[in-house]
């Protein structure tokens, strides 16, 4: 951080010169803990910090600690709060809030604590201590207290000794009372402004999801129909021509199996299991390439050199008249089907013990279900295959691959996108599903949009199974006979076309609306800048100089320290 101009009138002292006790909190006991020697209190944390302007706290944690304990501890209006322990590689330890009457006001009779991951900071009474924590707050912004941390790239602690001696600019105390004026009342327009475009982002995202809605209720194309009523295919005709292409594509695998004289090796069914190298070291179910009767039929034991022939596909059950009372009433063009007709297969991949790092391009790796985003694949989240394992390489993603994840915590599952771009030597993970669209019939992209539609997000919301929201499950079966709104592979095109035009401006909203905030942030910092360097508000010629503030600083410590007990622990570790 550049180091700040100050006016003469102004002076420099270490943050531990100003802090008249800095002590560690107490977690204390759970609320229920029954001793006469412990007393209720409102314990607060550093997750209360994340949306503490507008909740003061109020979601602190009820505990008990020992009345010997709160004595030193309880909290008063001008208390700084540090986070002393927490954080991590994206938000560094170290935020700080200021302990003001909304803070104390909330559920007055319960006195306030902080937990042990959190350092009081009182200060003298010859400064103002909001005064204080804005420029706290500004020297975490700039990225200078990154040179406090210590820990682990999950756990930082603050290196809180180290933390005391940061120079503070002091101004004279009636300036400093200016500037924190000027300071909330630059603020309060800029979050107005802020405010303004978060809400235009949340209209944004409403919006995305009503037009997905219309584009697979066929309210997006319902001008393109009436302009060619006379080409739409009827329900019968666009289930008929489902049937027909998986027919053929019966015939023609018949065919090759027929005339394959060294055949690749067949895929396995439901439960059976490939041959074993003996190095797996499998955590985990394997299932490969399981083909749907929809599409790709299983196939019988035997035939030409073992290989097995392939059986005639069936036809998936219709939708029942229940099934349809619940729907939506689709257009004409428009028909739901099951999505087990729409695809030529359904897997999963295999969960070996790999690396704790990704695979480069000449290794081979498998992808973590974070890999999976709505609409979006990234193939950088993988782990690398140790050289002693054998890749199964029937679960190597291929691009038109569609991937969704079916198990891990409930907001993960159910996440789908399609692989448009991917490397050599990457498979697919056991908690990942991945299906494969007839493209003759149903567009991969078509299929993706339709699965990351808000109807069948609620869909999919309903057939999770599992005890709790930390560990669900997707059931296959269920997953295939999800209803699918379907529509004619020209439709379907032009649905897509609307949906690329009228999301792409969207998305160049919302970037923009990103920075302005981003702008915002940078206001915000700009203006806490100003404020202490001087330039934010006039310096007044009578205002008694910081110089004079200091002595009586000093002697304020010096009486703190010939006092023979005083509650302060100002070097007190963690």
């Amino acid at each position: 951080m550049t180091k700040l101009q100050m006016p003469s009138s102004w002076e420099a002292i270490a943050l531990n010169d100003l802090a008249v006790l800095t002590i560690g909190g107490d977690w204390g006991k759970d609320a229920d803990f029954d001793d006469p020697e412990f007393v209720s209190v409102l314990c607060i944390r550093g997750s209360e910090f994340r949306n503490w302007d507008s909740d003061k706290g109020s979601s602190a944690s009820l505990r008990k600690v020992k009345k010997s304990s709160l004595e030193g501890r309880i909290l008063v209006k001008g208390d700084i709060l540090v986070e002393i322990s927490g954080g991590g590689p994206e938000q560094p330890v170290g935020r700080t809030v200021l302990i003001d009457n909304s803070v104390l006001s909330f559920s007055k009779e319960t006195p306030k604590i902080c937990t042990n991951f959190l350092r009081l900071l009182r200060t003298t009474g010859n400064i103002d201590s909001n005064f204080l924590n804005q420029y706290l707050l500004f020297f975490y912004r700039t990225g200078k207290i990154r040179d406090y941390q210590g820990g682990s790239n999950n756990l930082r602690n603050l290196r809180f000794n180290d933390y005391l001696e940061i120079k503070i600019p002091l101004p004279p105390i009636y300036e400093q009372h200016r500037i924190v004026a000027k300071i909330e009342a630059l603020f309060s327009e800029l979050d107005k402004g802020i405010e303004s475009f978060k809400t235009a982002r949340e209209q944004l995202k409403i919006y995305r999801q009503a037009l997905l809605k219309h584009a697979f209720s066929g309210k997006l194309t319902e001008q393109w129909r009436a302009e060619n009523t006379g080409n739409l295919e009827s329900a019968e005709a666009l289930l008929q021509r489902i049937q027909t292409e998986r027919q053929q594509r019966y015939q023609q695998q018949l065919k090759d199996w027929e005339q394959s004289k060294s055949p690749p090796a067949p895929l396995l069914q439901r439960g059976e299991s490939g041959p074993s190298t003996g190095k797996e070291n499998v955590t985990a179910a394997t299932t490969p390439f399981i083909t749907t009767d929809a599409v790709i039929p299983p196939f019988e034991k035997g035939g030409l050199g073992g290989i097995s022939k392939p059986k005639p596909p069936k036809t998936p059950p219709p939708l029942t008249a229940e099934e349809l009372a619940e729907l939506p009433e689709l257009p004409e063009g428009w028909v739901w089907v099951q999505l087990e007709a729409l695809v030529s297969g359904i897997d999963q991949g295999w969960s070996p013990k790999c690396e704790n790092f990704p695979a480069s391009f000449e290794e081979w790796g498998v992808i973590k279900t974070t890999a999976v985003q709505h609409g979006k694949f990234l193939e950088e989240e993988n782990k690398s295959l140790p050289t002693d394992l054998k890749p199964r390489e029937q679960h190597e993603l291929k691009e038109g691959d569609i991937l969704i994840t079916r198990a891990g915590p409930r907001v993960r599952v159910g996440v789908c996108c399609l692989v448009r771009k991917v490397r050599n030597n990457l498979m697919n993970c056991d908690k990942v599903y991945r299906i494969r669209s007839l493209e003759a019939v149903c567009s991969p992209d078509y299929l993706e949009a339709a699965l990351n539609s808000p109807r069948i997000l609620d869909d999919i919301e309903k057939i999770k199974s599992g005890i709790n929201d930390s560990g669900v499950n997707l059931n296959q079966g269920a997953f295939l006979r999800l209803a699918i709104p379907y529509c004619s592979l020209t439709e379907q095109e032009f649905v897509l076309n609307e949906l690329d035009r009228k999301l792409s401006i969207t998305a160049q909203m919302d970037q923009n609306i990103e920075s302005a905030l981003q702008q915002a942030e940078a206001l915000r910092q700009s203006i806490l800048k100003k404020a202490f360097s001087g330039q934010l508000v006039p310096q007044e010629p009578n205002d008694e100089p910081a110089s004079v503030l200091l002595e009586r600083i000093r002697a304020e410590q010096t009486a703190l320290s010939a006092q023979p007990k005083v509650a302060k622990n100002k070097r007190s570790k963690p």
